[in-house]
């Protein structure tokens, strides 16, 4: 049930990336912003990488391992460069809302290509996150 915890503190955190990003986007060009969030998020992962010891793995990361981590980290950039810049020029509660439709996109793509099971009440809850969404913006 850890992961219950760690999902809602990820949650909380990502509501604190959006309202301290639309402050620090103040009269800053969004790339070198998101520039700057990446580098310390890089710091930040690299730190916890070094505190838990978790640098022995690279050793064993597989090609696929490293080829899926990589387009990951491009999509998470691509995103990030986005997200930005609509934050900068949008409200941060509209701009939120259409951002975490990603949770919709997600489920469907998780049952199309992970094989997840996409059952009657996972539809239903698609269905009505993405009328929540319309209805925020």
């Amino acid at each position: 049930m850890m992961w219950i915890v760690y999902a809602v503190l990820s949650a909380v955190f990502a509501s604190l990336t959006s309202i301290l990003a639309k402050i620090g986007l103040n009269g800053v060009n969004s790339h070198l912003a998101t520039a700057i969030r990446t580098v310390v998020v890089l710091l930040f992962s690299w730190g916890m990488v070094f505190i838990a010891g978790a640098q022995k793995g690279i050793s064993s990361l597989s090609r696929q391992n490293i080829v899926f981590l990589v387009l990951s980290g491009i999509a998470t950039g691509a995103s990030w460069l986005f997200y930005y810049r609509a934050l900068q020029i949008g409200d941060v509660s509209k701009v939120v809302a259409i951002d975490k439709s990603s949770l919709v996109i997600t489920i469907v793509l998780a049952a199309i290509l992970l094989k997840e099971p996409f059952t009657v009440k996972t539809l239903i809850g698609t269905v009505l996150m993405a009328a929540g969404i319309f209805v925020l913006m």
